[in-house]
Order: C-alpha cells, then sequence, then structure tokens
C-alpha cells in the first residue's frame, strides 16, 4: 500500500524510488529533481496532450510524447548519467514540450536546463544551446534576442526560445 498525503494516496514506490507501481505493474517515476514550476508546466501539457488525443487532433501524440520524456517517464533513464543522445532527446523533448505550454510567451534556455539538469543545471547550458541550435534549424523553435530572431550558436547573451513554425 502506498503512503498516505493529505488529500490522495501517492503509489507504492520500488526501493530505489525510479518506478512506482500500481496493481503490480512498474511505471517509471517523474524526474524529482525537476522544480515544482516545471514540473507542473509539464504535467499541464501533458493532461491538454491527452486531451487532444481523445480529440484526434494531428499532434496529439508527439505532444505526450513530449511531455513524457520531459518529465523522464520515458525515454533516457533519468537516474542514468547525462550524456548522450537520449539525454539530447529529453532537452528537446522538454524545450517543445515548454513552448508549447508557454503558447502566447517564451521560455529561457535555462528553464529547459533547470527541467533536465536538477540541482547541475548550469553544466547542461551549453547542451542545451545546442539542441535549441538542431531545433532552430529544423524550424521547432525561433530563437530570439530582443525580440528578433537569432542564431543561437552566435547570440551573445540572454536569449529567448518561442514556438517555431514546424511545432
Amino acid at each position: 500500500m502506498g503512503t498516505t498525503t493529505q488529500d490522495r494516496t501517492e503509489p507504492e514506490r520500488t526501493p530505489d524510488g525510479h518506478h512506482f507501481v500500481i496493481d503490480g505493474r512498474r511505471w517509471r517515476a517523474t524526474d524529482p529533481s525537476i522544480p515544482d514550476s516545471f514540473r507542473q508546466e509539464l504535467v499541464d501539457e501533458l493532461m491538454a496532450a491527452r486531451r487532444a488525443v481523445k480529440s484526434s487532433e494531428a499532434d496529439a501524440r508527439a505532444r505526450v510524447q513530449d511531455a513524457k520524456v520531459a518529465l523522464g517517464e520515458r525515454g533516457h533513464p533519468w537516474w542514468e548519467d547525462a550524456a548522450g543522445s537520449g539525454f539530447d532527446e529529453r532537452i528537446a523533448a522538454a524545450t517543445r514540450a515548454l513552448v508549447r505550454k508557454r503558447a502566447e510567451s517564451s521560455i529561457c534556455p535555462s528553464d529547459v536546463a533547470r527541467t533536465v539538469g536538477g540541482e547541475d543545471w548550469r553544466s547542461h547550458m551549453d547542451d542545451v544551446r545546442r539542441v535549441a541550435h538542431a531545433l532552430a534549424a529544423r524550424g521547432e523553435i525561433v530563437v530570439t534576442q530582443k525580440g528578433q530572431p537569432v542564431r543561437i550558436d552566435q547570440a551573445r547573451g540572454p536569449v529567448r526560445i518561442i514556438r517555431g513554425p514546424a511545432l
């Protein structure tokens, strides 16, 4: 049996905390190092994407996948070393999920780094910028500086990321 909190029962977790167990089935747990505000944005995007699946929207399943990967529930395991293409895909998924959630606004590359990097987020800023460059090349995002589109690999100083035409 799981532990009880104020208004809900938490599912039982495996001893290592990487999975929770429901009806005897293991499910990957959300990365606990994601700051609460970003975790909530990703959960909100996941729920909106699941509603879009029910409505048969064209990109709904990709949205669900991005949100689940960003949360650490799919893809490269969050408890393993943050290196390689699996971690890059988590960065890309977090970027796409956050820009979808903030469709009327923008995100900062540090938002993505904080989402995927935990307390060590600053060390992942170069990775985020590198992945953002690839996403921008595909038109999935647009990188801006002072409201104007820029190439993230050439920009110096703070930049913002908005949803691109291909997303």
